[in-house]
């Protein structure tokens, strides 16, 4: 388990990990500066063109960031933000090119960030995505190479696709082709396409040895991780708790207990964190009040402890507000200088992660 002294200086390293730019050093090193002769002014007009001419083309090959899921170095699926090649332009284009990239060796591999890959076999094709807006159903068909997988592998693809695709607010279902065919079960071990895939479908599975699913529920909560680069990321994972439980409350409780042992995932809560209530006041803002003798009043808290509970919150309760209020102060402040005790919404996209 990683001690309290270690969760804070990942978090205060993560916060200032941040390259510095215009500073006061010299490009060629130090001492006094050396004259240098201005370029001649067609030379600089040439210089000046290129810039332009790259920028442009930068702007004409990539779209905006769109998140998908991919897997990282310990075997789990984490969102992943990325600039898409620039396409046809339509939503169902789009959906294709992000399903193309979770292709393993594929023609997006050089695009992803150190320490991920995709998840779909070698030589997977998509065919067609087909939205049925009225329904907010995405109909996938891949080619006949969809099926090359190992068993093992089968729910992380089930995983990987639906949630790439689910995370668009205009798409709730998910269905599967292949190779001309509807699916009713995966092709290799069976696991279950009767029906279209939603978000219970779950994310980095974790069943608690001996549990019972028939008086449980699932709640997907948010850790930490870094790639290989030393970047950090969240990575969501999917528990069950009391079928009773409040889903919020259940997934902060979660969330504190911390990752299982050897995944590869970090803490983003100290072993002295109590939830001490969640309340949903009228407007639809959810209020987390925790404890933590850990920190001082006033002190600036870990970003990514702060962040990964807005996650884990709006995950199990889509669509609110939330704020964080910590040892009954309500001026909380993350080190990314973030006010957290004031309502926050969930950022459109995470791990933005640089290549």
């Amino acid at each position: 388990m990683i001690s309290n002294r270690h969760l804070r200086k990942t978090a205060v390293a993560g916060v200032l990990a941040i390259p510095l730019v215009l500073g006061g050093c010299s490009l060629f090193g130090t001492g006094s500066s050396a004259q240098i002769d201005p370029p001649p002014s067609e030379m600089e007009m040439q210089m000046l063109k290129s810039l332009e001419t790259a920028n442009r083309s930068a702007a004409e090959t990539e779209e905006s960031l769109s998140t998908v899921y991919l897997q990282n170095e310990q075997g789990l699926l984490a969102p992943v933000s990325l600039h898409l090649p620039k396409g046809k332009g339509d939503a169902a284009d789009k959906l294709n090119r992000m399903l193309e990239m979770l292709v393993t060796d594929g023609a997006y591999e050089g695009m992803l960030p150190a320490g991920f890959k995709g998840v779909l076999p070698q030589g997977t094709q998509v065919q067609a995505v087909t939205l049925k807006k009225d329904e907010k159903l995405a109909v996938v068909e891949f080619n006949k190479s969809f099926g090359n997988y190992a068993a093992e592998d089968e729910r992380k693809i089930v995983e990987a696709v639906t949630r790439t695709l689910v995370d668009d607010p205009d798409i709730d279902k998910v269905q599967l082709w292949m190779d001309g065919a509807k699916l009713n079960e995966m092709p290799v071990n069976g696991f279950p396409l009767d029906r279209p895939l939603t978000r219970s479908v779950g994310i980095n599975l974790q069943l608690g040895e001996g549990t019972s699913l028939s008086q449980k529920r699932p709640v997907t909560v948010f850790f930490s991780a870094s790639n290989p680069d030393g970047e950090p990321y969240f990575v969501p994972v999917t528990r069950f708790v009391d079928a009773d439980s409040n889903p919020v409350t259940g997934a902060l409780g979660e969330l504190i207990k911390g990752p299982a042992r050897g995944d590869g995932l970090e803490r983003v809560l100290t072993d002295n964190s109590v939830l001490k209530a969640v309340e949903l006041s009228e407007d639809g803002v959810i209020t987390v009040s925790l404890e933590d003798d850990m920190f001082e009043p006033g002190e600036k808290l870990p970003a990514q402890m702060l962040q990964s509970v807005v996650l884990t919150v709006t995950e199990n309760a889509p669509d609110k507000k939330v704020r964080i209020w910590l040892n009954g102060q309500k001026d909380v402040v993350g080190m990314d200088n973030q006010k957290y005790g004031e309502p926050v919404l969930r950022p459109e996209r995470i791990n933005e992660i640089p290549l």
